[in-house]
């Protein structure tokens, strides 16, 4: 079993050297974080995302872009490449394919961690019927959620086949487990559900290839706009608590990737996680991960036993 330590890149020879990644979606958050834990472990990272030093997406943030994504994965030890893209803009994705092939000649890893609808999602979405939901943005949602991964895949599969060991990485909030819970509005749901099963159905047709698909959730993520969301920022995070006392098993975005990197090192990562989905917490116990403090939250596991199954428990006890 390999642990966190080994995805280290130590002087050129990380486990991941050689190997060539596409992480759609790295603007902020959590694919910023897996593009940088993939560099650090030694791969060729392309990322992905429509807010750059020139252009502002719908999110509405121009203090994340993709081009700091990029020199922060080549400052990791790996080599990354950023290439604008809105990936539902079939032309430009396609254009993104061909030029990893031109440059490349294959793609070994293709993690789609796309979304940005947050923006979205407060007042008009959450606590709101379906059909009180303006159908617009309910939409917008199913647009960013799901039908940018599907373009992303369909687009970058053929590409990706070519790797002796190619691995499709779906991004999402939950598991097929914690998910059977409803998503409190109808759009979200289907957003957070569609990339579970996207991973189980190109689990299905990946395994002739020795490929694998696989669906991975953070816990409770300490965004960029989740810290600004509460005023705070990674340094002082403790101190939203006094806002949201769950956010005391919020996890930061390196966990998830750190995980992931250890995954996309594994050997036997095809019998172990190919068609399923998990969280970072289970990925982090698997591969002997930490969080950048030192702890290992399971969010999961926290509102499940305490938040909605009414236990006694505190987040530092499930950290």
């Amino acid at each position: 079993m390999q642990t966190h330590k080994d995805t280290q890149h130590i002087d050129g020879h990380g486990p991941l050297t050689g190997r060539i990644a596409l992480v759609a979606g790295a603007t902020r958050g959590a694919g910023r974080a897996l593009a940088v834990e993939l560099g650090r472990a030694g791969a060729t990272v392309y990322v992905t995302g429509r807010t750059t030093r020139a252009s502002v997406s719908e999110v509405g943030r121009s203090t994340e872009t993709i081009e700091e994504t990029a020199e922060l994965v080549t400052a990791a030890g790996g080599v990354g490449v950023a290439v604008p893209t809105d990936h539902l803009a079939e032309d430009r994705v396609r254009a993104l394919v061909e030029r990893i092939d031109r440059e490349q000649g294959r793609l070994d890893i293709l993690v789609n961690d796309l979304w940005g609808g947050e923006h979205l999602l407060s007042g008009s979405v959450f606590g709101k019927k379906s059909w009180e939901t303006p159908l617009a943005d309910g939409l917008r949602i199913l647009e960013l959620g799901v039908r940018s991964h599907v373009i992303t895949a369909a687009l970058a599969l053929p590409l990706l086949i070519r790797s002796d060991a190619p691995l499709h990485v779906e991004v999402t909030d939950g598991t097929a487990v914690s998910n059977r819970r409803y998503r409190e509005n109808l759009y979200y749901d289907l957003a957070k559900n569609a990339p579970i099963r996207i991973a189980f159905g190109l689990g299905e047709e990946l395994a002739e290839y020795g490929g694998t698909a696989v669906a991975v959730t953070p816990g409770f993520l300490r965004s960029e706009q989740m810290l600004s969301h509460f005023g705070v920022t990674e340094a002082n995070w403790r101190d939203a608590l006094a806002q949201e006392p769950a956010f005391g098993i919020a996890e930061s975005p390196h966990y998830l990737a750190r995980a992931v990197a250890a995954l996309a090192g594994d050997p036997d990562r095809a019998a172990r996680w190919n068609g399923k989905s998990t969280s970072s917490a289970e990925l982090a116990k698997t591969y002997g991960v930490r969080d950048v403090d030192g702890s290992r939250p399971d969010a999961w596991a926290y509102f499940e036993d305490v938040v909605y199954g009414g236990g006694s428990g505190s987040p530092d006890d499930y950290r």
